[in-house]
């Protein structure tokens, strides 16, 4: 790591949105040939700082002071940022399915010959873009033909080739499976050894203290702590430390089963007999297969698995969402055993409610307000004769943000401005206004911090005690056992075990996961 002048530096920066200060005072500097990581809790103003690091928020809407290599800059956008070295890798990645790898990589800096595109100088260009971030594929090949993986080392190939010093990744493993994590993560050493200046966000701590140098808290807007940590050693910066700072309190990362009133003796809540789903891309395979499951009141039952095991398929067929034919028999409770729910709506009447795996496609209205979002699932019940009542709406909603503790309390605030934590939340506290006895859960926590996580076990403790049926699904093992009472695990689509709390650990889960396959390694393993 060099020890030099800092290459990146913001000097008490603060930065107001009508009614919200979102950083107050902050001070941060990134060195060449270091990794830098910038923890916080979600609302504690990360992707305020980010932004005006790439020059998204332009320099005469914040106050404070920006050095890159000493010299003071002011940027106005995107361009001025990549103009001084600068490069900003977001979660949500900035490529062109339709166009090639190649396209993508000279999007910006396309070469011409005589007024024409030099075809063979911008190949030629995008295979060393390609070659320095370890990326072995064809650029004239679509980039939607390639997984997540491969499409986040086409984005820092662009980087790259736009001459990027200093590197700025929001969670950019977010929605990678562990092969390619990995494969990210050594990419990032390399480049710091070349002398590239990272600042690395992320909400995985795992991965923030295997290759970060030094780690920067973020709290309520202001730059609270910072430490070096040299991985591997008993460097300053604790795991504990470092919670501690992002939260204000101590918490544990982990969930903790306490004891629930779960009532096998009862009817089931949920039951499901020869459930099986037609595949929506090959229809000639089954992506479920006769699965069988039985769910009680009180119960958190955790459903494991490969990525493509069938766990997210299983819970949106069950609501109704799915997108190709389901067959199979559901009961609810005491009624009578019928067909799968051919909508959500029949599914949310029969009492079921799901929260999906990507909260910002399928569970919000990001332009719509927290008062819109919370009340989507029952307007119905506040325009009982075709009027909507206002007043009702609002007490109901207003009580249900109170309870959940949606920061800012604000019914207006625009939900697509409140941190992922909060905007989970929100589509929590929707389903819970609608009174479900059923409740599916697909990877609840993923993408929120350690604090908002520590909440939403909270309320999985709370419903389950309260009599729902929880179906849990996670791709974090610790996570899955420490909330779950049983673990269902699904391997090809097959149900290939159900074990109890004492019996699921993880090496009896994994030997479930893969017994009908062998191990892919560029498969999601459970973790």
């Amino acid at each position: 790591m060099s020890e030099g002048a800092a290459r990146l530096e913001l000097r008490d920066v603060s930065k107001t949105f009508p009614g919200v200060r979102a950083l107050d005072g902050v001070s941060f500097a990134l060195r060449a040939g270091e990794i830098h990581a910038l923890c916080g809790e979600n609302g504690a103003g990360k992707s305020t700082l980010l932004k005006i690091l790439a020059g998204i928020h332009p320099a005469d809407s914040w106050s404070g002071e920006m050095r890159v290599d000493d010299a003071i800059v002011r940027l106005h956008g995107i361009r001025d940022g990549e103009t001084h070295g600068i490069a900003l890798i977001a979660q949500e990645l900035a490529l062109v399915p339709q166009l090639s790898v190649e396209a993508n990589v000279m999007l910006g800096r396309e070469q011409a010959r005589f007024g024409l595109l030099d075809s063979h100088a911008m190949r030629t260009a995008a295979r060393a873009a390609l070659a320095r971030v370890g990326l072995d594929t064809d650029p004239a090949r679509p980039v939607q033909e390639l997984g997540i993986g491969q499409q986040q080392l086409v984005e820092i190939a662009k980087a790259m080739q736009k001459d990027a010093r200093i590197l700025v990744l929001d969670e950019p493993t977010a929605a990678l499976p562990e092969a390619d994590v990995q494969r990210l993560l050594a990419l990032l050493v390399e480049l710091r050894s070349r002398g590239t200046a990272i600042l690395y966000v992320s909400h995985r701590l795992d991965e923030v203290f295997q290759i970060a140098d030094r780690i920067t808290v973020l709290r309520d807007g202001r730059s609270v702590y910072t430490g070096d940590h040299t991985p591997g050693d008993g460097s300053p910066a604790t795991r504990e430390r470092v919670i501690a700072h992002m939260v204000g309190r101590a918490v544990s990362e982990r969930p903790v089963r306490t004891a629930r009133d779960v009532r096998p003796h009862e009817a089931p809540l949920l039951s499901l007999r020869e459930w099986s789903l037609a595949d929506p891309q090959r229809p000639w395979r089954q992506a479920l297969r006769e699965v069988r499951l039985d769910v009680h009141a009180g119960e958190v039952l955790g459903l494991a698995g490969l990525m493509g095991a069938g766990r997210t398929a299983l819970l949106a067929s069950l609501f109704g969402a799915a997108r190709s034919r389901v067959s199979g028999r559901v009961r609810i409770g005491g009624s009578p055993e019928r067909e799968p729910f051919a909508t959500p709506a029949q599914a949310l009447a029969a009492g079921v409610a799901l929260v999906s795996e990507d909260r910002r496609r399928q569970g919000l209205v990001p332009e719509g307000s927290i008062l819109d979002n919370l009340s989507l699932a029952t307007l119905a019940r506040f325009a009982p004769r075709g009027v909507l009542r206002l007043q009702a709406r609002e007490a109901a909603c207003r009580a249900q943000a109170e309870a959940l503790q949606i920061r800012p309390p604000a019914l207006e605030q625009i939900v697509m401005r409140l941190s992922g934590g909060n905007q989970q939340k929100v589509v929590l506290g929707r389903w819970l206004l609608a009174g479900p006895r059923v409740l599916l859960l697909d990877e609840p926590t993923r993408g929120i911090d350690v604090g908002a996580r520590a909440e939403i076990y909270g309320w999985i403790e709370r419903l389950s005690a309260q009599g729902l049926a929880i179906v849990l699904v996670s791709s974090d093992l610790p996570e899955l056992l420490g909330l779950s009472d049983r673990v269902a695990v699904l391997c090809e689509g097959r149900l290939t075990a159900t074990l109890a709390a004492g019996e699921a650990t993880p090496e009896a889960v994994m030997a479930a996961a893969t017994r009908n396959a062998a191990l892919n390694p560029s498969q999601e393993v459970l973790t």
